[in-house]
Parts: structure tokens; sequence; C-alpha cells
């Protein structure tokens, strides 16, 4: 299969103009526990070292042809995208990944200049004229797309690298694998769009049964074959997702997208003996008030949980309006002082309550773990997602911003 060494994937000389002015960054996205008003109430906390060790496991995996995509769409999954990029960039990390063009252009502002692809639909004239603006890459999934966004380029008279994105399977964003060619070679007839890769995205590489992603991966292949045989020069090919990249070396092509992996969680149980990951993102609050309650004593509303012993409980100053989920209400445990105590009652906006009767020496201000480690203790997201019937990528994403990202 033909591949572009890495300097012409990134090379767009039609593309090369000044970008706006950045502002200068400052340390407003780097905050720490130094300040006691940064972690006076609740805070998630990034592990830059862990972050760092994902990056290298990853690209131990890769091979030096094989570029490295890091998603940090929804805010790098909850973890805070402009550090998060940054950070990636800095350890060998070659493009980002975002969701919207106003994901990009918050890149951009940070200071950021590698190139950014846009993973959603385009949809407007308006965003064309940011993502020119601002030197972003979309993807285009159809010949309207194309057309769309050529126009809109014809009257700004700029050439703009564009995406390709390939439906094999997944049945959401693309053009059917089946009429590949036909799309691409309308595509690369139409003024002002610089055909920058073709791609497609696997629905089932998480799978122990790897039938459906080869089956994708055989389609993505067809149409490539079909491409090269009317001598179209391919661009950049990726189709890797995090589970692909771990398990599925055949399906690196000339760049791999890594999102889940990168945040060092495991996209499926399976996969845990084939790579070293660390999670990046701990959850933390503080305990704001203790006190002692006599048997029958009800607890929060709805008295979903009523008390068959005198028992001392502790108010935690984080709730559902932080993304800790009101369903996890009185199946949650926490860690305090190295170990693992109960949740009790129903999960309130901004509070929660738990069962601290077997701790002594208790006192406000004390740190809860809800994800993460303390002492012998762990919890995960990947328990939170077990618990709630989900996955782990919905539970990173649902940490809302009133809670500080603070890097360790």
């Amino acid at each position: 299969m033909h591949r572009q060494q890495k300097s012409q994937i990134f090379s767009h000389p039609e593309f090369e103009k000044p970008l706006p002015p950045f502002p200068d960054i400052n340390s407003s996205w780097n905050q720490d526990c130094s300040s006691s008003f940064n972690c006076q109430r609740a805070w998630v906390e990034i592990k830059l070292n862990n972050l760092i060790h994902n990056v290298k496991a990853i690209k131990a995996l890769l091979s030096p042809q094989t570029a490295f995509m890091a998603v940090v769409k929804a805010d790098a999954y909850g973890h805070g995208a402009k550090v998060i990029a940054h950070t990636v960039l800095e350890h060998g990390a070659d493009w980002l990944a975002v969701a919207t063009v106003t994901e990009g252009i918050e890149l951009r502002q940070s200071g950021i200049s590698s190139p950014i692809l846009l993973l959603g639909a385009i949809s407007s004239s308006e965003e064309v004229n940011k993502i020119a603006e601002w030197q972003l890459e979309p993807t285009i999934g159809d010949r309207s797309q194309a057309v769309a966004i050529s126009e809109v380029l014809s009257e700004l008279k700029t050439t703009l690298p564009v995406h390709l994105k390939i439906d094999t399977g997944m049945s959401r964003l693309g053009t059917p694998w089946q009429q590949g060619l036909e799309f691409v070679n309308f595509v690369t007839q139409l003024p002002y769009l610089q055909v920058a890769s073709i791609y497609s995205h696997l629905a089932t590489a998480d799978d122990l049964d790897q039938i459906t992603m080869l089956e994708q991966q055989q389609r993505f292949n067809s149409c490539i074959t079909q491409l090269k045989n009317q001598q179209i020069t391919l661009p950049c090919l990726h189709l890797a997702n995090s589970a692909a990249t771990i398990i599925n070396k055949s399906a690196h092509y000339d760049l791999v997208r890594v999102g889940l992996a990168l945040y060092g969680l495991y996209p499926a149980e399976h996969l845990k003996s084939s790579i070293d990951l660390k999670p990046v993102l701990e959850v933390k609050a503080r305990i704001t008030q203790i006190k002692t309650l006599p048997a029958g004593t009800g607890v929060s509303y709805g008295h979903q949980y009523v008390s068959d012993r005198p028992i001392t409980i502790a108010v935690v100053s984080i709730g559902y309006a932080d993304g800790v989920v009101r369903n996890l209400s009185n199946k949650l445990q926490v860690i305090v002082q190295g170990r693992l105590v109960k949740q009790i009652g129903a999960i309130t906006m901004d509070q929660l309550m738990i069962d601290v009767s077997e701790l002594d020496d208790l006192q406000a201000g004390e740190i809860v773990t809800l994800i993460g480690q303390d002492g012998k203790q762990s919890i995960s997201a990947d328990d939170w997602a077990t618990t709630l019937g989900t996955i782990s990528w919905e539970i990173l994403c649902g940490f809302k911003h009133r809670l500080p990202r603070v890097m360790k």
C-alpha cells in the first residue's frame, strides 16, 4: 500500500499562511492545590506524568512511519483540552483531533500550530470561514458537504486540506465504502479542496471477537485498492482507534487516532495485557460536616436510606451537578483515609453523604477520593461505568467545568 513520508502528510503548501495572532498562554489552565481556593470544595486532578507515560507506551506500539493523532475532543474527555494537547504534542503526538470548530479554535488560541482534524460534520458557511481562518482541517462525509465547502472556499480564494470519511460499517458519518472510489474521484475534481487523508472508523475494535473489525478493515482495503487501480495518488490513510492501535498492528496504516487509551483507560478488559496504561484523572472533594445520627434516621431526599443503627455520617461537597451521577446513590463507594466507605442516601445536586462510622478522628476538610487511588485502595471510572451499565468514556466526559482541573 502506498504511504507518504510523514513530512509530506503534514505539509500543505497552499495552506501555509499566517494564523491569527495567539494570545499568550498563562497559568490559568495549569492550576495546583497550593491555593486553598482551588481545592476548597471539589476538583479533578490530572496526573501529567501518567499522561506522558501513556503517550510513550502508545508510541512504542507504532512504527516510525506511523503518525500519532491524539483525540482531545470533549475537553480532552473531561481532562482539560489545552493542557492535555500541549503536553501530548511535547511528548510525541503529531496531530490533534476534535469534534467541533469551537474546540479547534480554542486550541489554536492557546498557541497550538500542529494539524487539527475536525471529526464532526460541517453544516454552515460560517463554520467553513472559521475553519479557513484558523487553519483547521475538516472531515467531508458526502458529496453535498464537499460541494458546499468548495463553494465557500471559492469565494475566499483559499485552498483547504480536507479528510474524506468512508463508512465501512459504523453507519454514522461517511460515504458507503462501495461508493468510495466515485466519492474520492468527485472530491478531487472540486476546486480549493486538497485531499489530506482518507479514513474510516471501527465500530467493534474493542470486542474480543474480531470478525466485524476485520471485515471493516477488508472493506477499507478494498476501497483503497480501487483507488490504486485508478492510479489515484493516495494521501494519508487511517483507520485505527485506541483498541485497534493496541491489538491490530495491520490497521495502523499511516496514522492512528488514540482517545481513551491516552487517558489511561482500556477500551476492553482483554486489552490490559497488551499495554501498560496509567489513569490520568482523579476526582476529589472535601468533607464539610460530620454528624452522628440515631437509628431510624432518614438521609437525604426521599429517605432512600434509613439508618438501622446509630451512625456517623460525613457530608461531602460534590454532587450530580459536578458529574457524580445520581443513579449511583446508595451504590457508590469512596475512599477516606485509605479506606473504602459507602455513600448513603440520594446524591444531591451539590453534596452527598457517606457512612464514616468506622473511621476515627475524622475532621471537616478531610479529602475524599471518588475516582483515583488513596493508599492501597483505588476506584476507577470503569468501576462507576460497571455499576451504571455504561462505558468509561461517558463517565470521564461527565465531570463539569465547575470542578477545577488541577495539574499534578
